[in-house]
């Protein structure tokens, strides 16, 4: 995998100077929502499940070797806007819309695309700046997976996102989440069982209790594992960086129990 920066040099000083360069995130059409999903994967875990449950590996999973910093396996799955008011008005409730996304009927109203056929989304258009760094965080992104694609077609494209901006922001919150005391903690307990207390614990540290409360978590298998963390933000405020208020409170906490596993490379 490659690395936002340089791994010897993932400080929040890495992390303003790419927010200083990041262009604004802003949709042009259905703005009236007041929350985005963060989705982040603990992408060992993801590989994990995807072998237990005898799916078609991707790529990445089966190429996934050993990092130096363990922080790097904390990668991008999307950024999904909340359901628009306008979208809302019209008959279409938050399941509806967390499943089809831009192709829900009535509105938006745009072509669907499937999980399984990924690269037959349109490409983003993207910078080779941009390209480059989310390669290195969304390890799904170009290639074979196209999972790039998939969420721009499902969760941008009809907010008329800049693909530079949609995609930067990702590769900024996820830089932030790494470079904080949360992400120590990730990477000082890499293969090891953690309980759901101290996993609050370092992100009360790193930004209050709101964030607590605006984390859902995904576990797979029997001891558990976690695959993925959900974590609901601030619409206003996604283009600053991460503070307790930019933290939204969801009522679902996830399915991971007390204690649960951040899995290692390998099966």
């Amino acid at each position: 995998m490659k690395f936002i920066c340089q791994t010897t040099l993932l400080t929040l000083a890495c992390a303003a100077s790419f927010h200083s360069m990041a262009e604004d995130l802003q949709p042009k059409q259905y703005g009236d929502f007041d929350r985005y999903v963060l989705a982040l994967s603990w992408q060992t875990g993801f590989c994990q499940s995807m072998h237990e449950r005898n799916r078609d590996e991707p790529a990445e999973c089966k190429t996934q070797q050993e990092q130096n910093d363990k922080r790097a396996f904390l990668t991008v799955h999307g950024l999904w806007p909340g359901l628009p008011k306008s979208v809302a008005s019209r008959g279409v409730d938050e399941k509806r819309w967390m499943r089809y996304g831009c192709s829900t009927r009535p509105v938006p109203n745009m072509a669907e695309v499937r999980g399984s056929q990924k690269c037959q989304a349109p490409a983003p258009e993207l910078s080779p700046d941009i390209a480059s760094k989310l390669a290195g965080v969304m390890p799904g992104a170009g290639g074979k997976s196209c999972l790039e694609r998939y969420e721009f077609a499902k969760h941008g494209a009809c907010f008329g996102f800049n693909p530079n901006a949609y995609f930067g922001t990702m590769v900024r919150l996820n830089s932030e989440f790494k470079q904080s005391a949360f992400g120590t903690f990730l990477a000082e307990n890499y293969g090891n069982v953690v309980t759901r207390k101290a996993f609050n614990k370092a992100l009360e540290k790193s930004w209050g209790t709101e964030a607590v409360k605006a984390v859902k978590l995904t576990c797979n298998g029997n001891p558990a594992y976690l695959t993925e963390m959900q974590i609901s933000l601030d619409a206003g405020k996604i283009n600053g960086p991460l503070n307790e208020s930019a933290f939204a409170a969801q009522k679902n906490p996830g399915n991971c129990a007390k204690q649960f596993r951040l899995d290692a490379v390998g099966y």
